[in-house]
């Protein structure tokens, strides 16, 4: 490593540009989250069922990253 200082630089860069696109990915994918049930009016319980079961599964991969 001829540049130790710059190498870790550039490793908290990459670290830093990875984090910006998991969040924004994620929010993303909330967002669609929440238009899917949130459309106003009735929802049935099924779509909310299935909502739920959406946002665990979010949540699950949330997680584990």
């Amino acid at each position: 490593m001829d540049e130790p200082r710059q190498s870790v630089e550039k490793a908290d860069q990459l670290v830093a540009s990875v984090i910006q696109r998991l969040a924004q990915v994620f929010a993303d994918e909330r967002a669609k989250l929440e238009t899917d049930w949130g459309k106003g009016g009735e929802v049935s319980t099924e779509d909310l069922r299935q909502a739920l079961r959406r946002y665990r599964s979010f949540f699950d991969r949330l997680l584990s990253v």
